[in-house]
């Protein structure tokens, strides 16, 4: 009898097989934070939301209360339980109507594989498919089916999917009270739903805690405490913590699970609201996107592409993280450094910021003001464009790309155009994502990497700079003061101290903050996704704050400083040679600086781009005694002197003092040697200004003067600075005005491209009533700028 029993049940076996789920089509597909919480999902072709889920992945309370609760017998019956079965048959037959189900957890994963209607066959072929589920699968399989499958009200399917909407947490998260709750809710899904009917869930899942506390599962006082837990109406199948990350992750989801990511919820959370209040103070279509990447491990922790994924009018569905704009200055830190590495600068050698042309390319300051002299790590610091543009166009801009691809950064260029001056100002698309994973390499010993978006992926790391390159590009970026901090020596832990550059692109269409701290590197993009200008908008302004805000919300680490590479040292250089000192009393030591350098290296200052005649640097010539002129070795001067001379760029001379001035000039040719001097177009003079001069207006009147701009002499087009600005250009022979807005002194320079300037002081001011004594404010810039500072 029984061998018969068993043929026919193996006939039906193979005549009626079990209907599986696809397991690819049959789950959300979901993109989980590091700590396994939901970013995003999207329901399955149904429209149904469940998470895949496997028993240890779940809270030993959820199993223990649905167990005991729903099959007490699970582990040991064969899918049928035939004492509960007669038990509820006896129980319809006294009442004409159920009052207890006597389905085992076997038989309700049947029932949702193949739903049959509610009357004696469809009971019987669920008897006969639970039979089928024992024969083919372990109990902790038929187990995994009822977690991942269970009804739980609405589109809701799966004790995850359930915790997560009704509870917002993950089933191992579950405490006593949940845990009856999610037991009791398939039962009765539309019922008992918390959303919808919280005293009535409160009701069945204190029914479930009274049954635990009865079989000794659970002790009482944890069930009356579970019992105090209030049911709250909540329901969010939907999370948004990363929508943009999860939405472009969607496509890496595996049929075993979620798409894992290293995203830190809290910080993903705190960067996103950073962001959204940062934005809602900008104008209209305004974004922003931010990133944060663990170092050690390339890790993304925090990954925001918008302001406001749900905002239209901010183009909140556009991802900035992968969007190419213009870096604007943010390439300038490894332009720097790989010039470091060729021996071309230490981070004190001597740049000038001052107008010049290179092969045609003329450009300017964001600001529209010129420094003079600067040394490398300030020329950095500030971002000042004309020193980047001229030690890209020593280094090669063929070079500097090939450096960055080789260490991962591919730049992309406008059509038909290739590496050029202009990729160090911003013209050239990159990424976000690219300039962040690029930066990774300041703390990481010159090795940049590929940014691991989620768990599966290896670190994959290139050589984008030597480590002591790093090292210093790092050091001379962390000591730009924070403009958000006051000024003085205000200490912070190391876990607050981030080397940091600023980006601005053309037009004010892209501002951009990179920061690195020993731990984190965190990338900042705001402006309009459609492209659009956004006046006002810049780096130091708009994005810096934003970055540093993230900075200060980032986990504290502290621990010791990074150490510095052996290659790494620190010197004293002299100006404007740029090398050491020969002693205390060097005559050629204009000025001292302490410099970090590289590989013990000391590279002079680069030669001046004016000097067409290419000559030394000291330059040694011979005067003549009796007058301090220069005389050459065929003139008839007894006894001339050697004097050997450090001398300064050209473009710089303007804004040196008269001593440093004397000091590098090279003496005139003295008559005696019988040779003719002229002067030529290398000789600039400013007309209609004499020295101190005062300018005030006319008679009664009140409105300030206009200046005419006119000099004679000079190459190509000529650059005016008042006090340092630029306020006009001119072509050779051509005249400007320029309105004064405002009372003071004034030092203007003209300069061309050469190099060749002429500069004169003079003072504004008011007009004023008959007897009126006139008062005029302290002097601002009344001499040259010294070394660096801004006018």
């Amino acid at each position: 009898m029984c061998l018969y029993a068993i043929t026919i049940f193996l006939s039906l076996d193979a005549g009626l097989p079990l209907s599986l789920p696809e397991a690819r089509k049959s789950f959300a597909v979901t993109v989980v934070a590091d700590d396994g919480s939901p970013l995003r999902s999207f329901p399955d072709a149904g429209g149904v939301w469940r998470y895949p889920v496997t028993p240890d992945q779940v809270s030993p309370l959820y199993i223990d209360a649905l167990l005991n609760y729903e099959d007490h017998h699970f582990w040991r019956h064969p899918g049928i339980n035939p004492l509960s079965m007669i038990r509820a048959f006896i129980q319809f037959l006294q009442a004409g109507r159920p009052l207890s189900g006597g389905s085992t957890i076997t038989m309700q994963v049947a029932r949702i594989l193949h739903p049959h209607p509610r009357n004696i066959p469809g009971k019987l072929m669920q008897m006969f498919r639970a039979l089928q589920l024992e024969h083919h699968f372990s109990k902790t399989e038929i187990l995994t089916f009822y977690l991942n499958y269970a009804p739980f009200g609405g589109p809701v399917e799966g004790v995850q999917a359930a915790s997560f909407a009704y509870l917002g947490k993950p089933a191992k998260e579950l405490s006593h009270a949940e845990a009856a709750l999610l037991a009791v809710l398939p039962q009765a899904p539309t019922r008992f739903r918390p959303d919808r009917h919280p005293r009535r869930a409160t009701r069945a899942r204190n029914k479930v805690l009274d049954r635990m506390a009865k079989f000794d599962i659970w002790d009482r006082k944890t069930v009356a405490d579970a019992k105090i837990e209030t049911v709250m109406p909540r329901f969010d199948p939907r999370p948004m913590m990363a929508p943009l990350l999860a939405r472009r992750l969607k496509n890496r989801a595996r049929p075993d699970g979620p798409v894992r990511t290293f995203i830190d919820p809290f910080l993903q959370i705190t960067v996103a609201d950073l962001i959204r209040g940062f934005t809602a103070s900008t104008p209209d279509h305004t974004s922003a996107a931010a990133l944060v990447v663990e170092n050690s491990t390339l890790a993304v922790r925090a990954y925001v592409g918008s302001a406001d994924f749900l905002d239209n009018s901010r183009f909140g569905h556009v991802d900035m993280v992968q969007a190419l704009r213009s870096p604007g200055s943010t390439l300038k830190p490894f332009l720097y450094g790989i010039a470091m590495e060729e021996g071309l600068i230490h981070s004190e050698s001597l740049m000038v910021d001052a107008p010049f042309s290179f092969s045609g390319y003329r450009p300017d300051n964001f600001t529209r003001h010129f420094t003079g002299p600067v040394g490398a790590a300030e020329a950095l610091q500030r971002s000042l464009n004309l020193p980047a543009v001229d030690l890209l166009d020593r280094v090669g801009p063929k070079y500097f790309d090939t450096r960055l691809r080789q260490g991962g950064l591919k730049l992309r260029y406008p059509t038909h155009q290739g590496p050029n001056l202009t990729m160090i100002l911003g013209g050239v698309g990159a990424s976000l994502e690219e300039l962040v994973s690029a930066y990774t390499a300041l703390a990481r010993n010159g090795l940049a990497g590929k940014l691991r978006l989620t768990k599966d992926q290896p670190i994959r790391e290139r050589y984008m700079l030597s480590p002591g390159a790093a090292c210093i590009i790092r050091q001379i970026l962390q000591e730009n003061r924070r403009p958000d901090l006051p000024a003085g020596r205000l200490s912070l832990d190391r876990s607050r101290q981030v080397a940091w550059k600023t980006g601005t692109s053309y037009g004010f269409r892209d501002a951009w903050t990179i920061g690195v701290t020993d731990r984190y590197t965190v990338g900042i993009w705001v402006g309009r996704p459609d492209g659009a200008p956004s006046p006002g908008q810049y780096g130091r302004a708009t994005a810096a704050p934003l970055l540093f805000h993230i900075v200060d919300s980032l986990p504290r680490q502290y621990g010791p400083s990074p150490p510095v590479p052996d290659s790494v040292d620190r010197a004293e250089i002299c100006w404007p040679l740029g090398t050491r000192p020969t002693g205390n009393d060097d005559p050629l030591c204009h000025k001292r600086r302490r410099a970090w350098t590289l590989n013990h290296v000391i590279p002079p200052t680069l030669p001046d781009r004016a000097d067409r005649h290419w000559q030394p640097n000291p330059l040694t010539v011979w005067v003549n005694p009796e007058t301090g002129l220069r005389v050459e070795p065929d003139c008839p001067v007894p006894d001339p002197h050697k004097k050997i001379i450090a001398r300064w760029p050209r473009a710089a001379e303007p804004w040196l003092s008269p001593r440093l001035r004397r000091k590098s000039r090279i003496p005139r040719l003295d008559p005696v040697c019988g040779r003719p001097v002229s002067d030529s177009a290398d000789t600039i003079r400013i007309m209609g200004v004499a020295p101190d001069t005062v300018f005030r207006p006319p008679g009664a009147s009140t409105r300030l003067p206009t200046l005419t701009l006119e000099a004679q002499g000079g190459r190509g087009e000529l650059y005016w600075l008042l006090n340092g600005d630029l306020i006009a250009r001119s072509p050779v022979g051509s005249t400007r005005l320029y309105p004064f807005t405002r009372t003071g002194h004034y030092h203007l320079t003209v300069m061309d491209l050469a190099g060749n300037y002429d500069s004169v002081e003079f003072v504004v001011i008011g007009g004023g009533r008959p007897g009126e004594r006139m008062t005029l404010p302290i002097p601002v810039n009344l001499r040259p700028p010294k070394f660096g500072l801004r006018a």
